[in-house]
């Protein structure tokens, strides 16, 4: 059993990494943390807005580039986001931050707008059952949704950005195609998404399917518009997400411990923690700009607020050598 001692020794060595030998490793990666948002919304229990706001000001500071705040839905499918407005208009925004919203229709972009949102998000499937459960419509249906939400968008002048669900599996149909994951992030593209995050919903994938979805989306969508959004159920997440660095892919969404799942995907737990990803960039040598210790204190905080330790393994043991 490790002590304290050789626990820190560890973290010395580590992060003292200035480069890998693995190929084709991107220098910087964006970190895009979705613990707010995507993260909280499927607690179970009410999370305060005083929480929330706090959790996202910690964040604010520990040099992460972006920070997902809020999301303007119908309280009445997420409670849990009942107080996008409060929490838009308590946060204490920082240089350099941005803290994008997620906005499915007119009349909620609009709302978020108002809220003071600088950049958006939208949603939706590579599957067509989950998104006929997820936002009851078809793929197809749901891009034209969409398409009044990017046009006011881009009229202000506001970034969108799209999330695609169920890229690796599906809770409802299995395996799902990877052509139909690459049509459905080029419909986003054409919309004027500027990215386009895949996410392994599920958490069901391996680097191996992780490889060859990724080889039939970049075949379509240039790499430098693309992003992975991996949950960690079967314990895949790292290995995905270093699979999707080493095919160029530089931006990665992530959970500040580990919070999340979905409530339209049985099963599926947490997003992958960002401090393990933020650790194992380290020690490949990748810039990500954030500060480890800043990262784990926050971590503790929610995960104290939630009642609850870390899901995050790295939080864990370097709160244990009191780094």
């Amino acid at each position: 059993m490790l002590g304290r001692r050789s626990l820190r020794s560890i973290w010395q060595l580590h992060t003292k990494a200035a480069s890998s030998p693995l190929p084709r490793l991107p220098r910087k990666v964006k970190i895009v943390e979705v613990g707010p948002r995507d993260g909280l919304q499927n607690e179970k229990s009410v999370v305060t807005t005083k929480v929330k706001i706090e959790l996202i000001n910690r964040l604010s500071k520990t040099g992460l580039p972006v920070v997902e705040a809020a999301s303007f839905v119908s309280p009445k499918w997420v409670p849990q986001m009942a107080d996008a407005t409060e929490v838009m208009s308590g946060i204490q925004r920082q240089p350099g931050v941005v803290y994008p919203v997620l906005t499915p229709q007119p009349q909620r972009f609009e709302a978020a707008v108002a809220a003071g949102a600088q950049e958006v998000s939208i949603f939706g499937a590579a599957s067509e059952s989950f998104s006929r459960k997820n936002i009851n419509c078809s793929i197809d249906e749901s891009v034209e949704r969409f398409r009044d939400v990017c046009n006011a968008a881009k009229k202000l002048g506001i970034p969108v950005r799209a999330y695609v669900s169920c890229v690796l599996g599906c809770p409802y149909e299995g395996d799902i195609s990877p052509k139909a994951v690459a049509k459905v992030a080029s419909q986003f593209k054409d919309l004027g998404c500027y990215e386009v995050s895949l996410g392994d919903t599920i958490g069901i994938g391996t680097p191996g399917s992780m490889a060859t979805m990724l080889a039939e989306v970049l075949a379509h969508i240039p790499v430098s518009c693309l992003a992975v959004h991996c949950h960690d159920t079967y314990g895949q997440a790292l290995s995905n997400i270093l699979v999707a660095l080493q095919m160029g892919v530089s931006v990665v969404d992530s959970s500040i411990s580990g919070l999340g799942g979905c409530p339209y995907a049985p099963g599926a737990s947490g997003n992958v923690a960002t401090e393990d990803v933020v650790y194992m960039l380290d020690g490949l040598g990748i810039e990500t700009g954030v500060d480890m210790k800043s990262l784990v204190d926050a971590s503790y905080f929610i995960s104290d607020s939630l009642g609850r330790k870390p899901s995050s393994k790295v939080s864990l043991a370097l709160k244990c050598s009191k780094l």
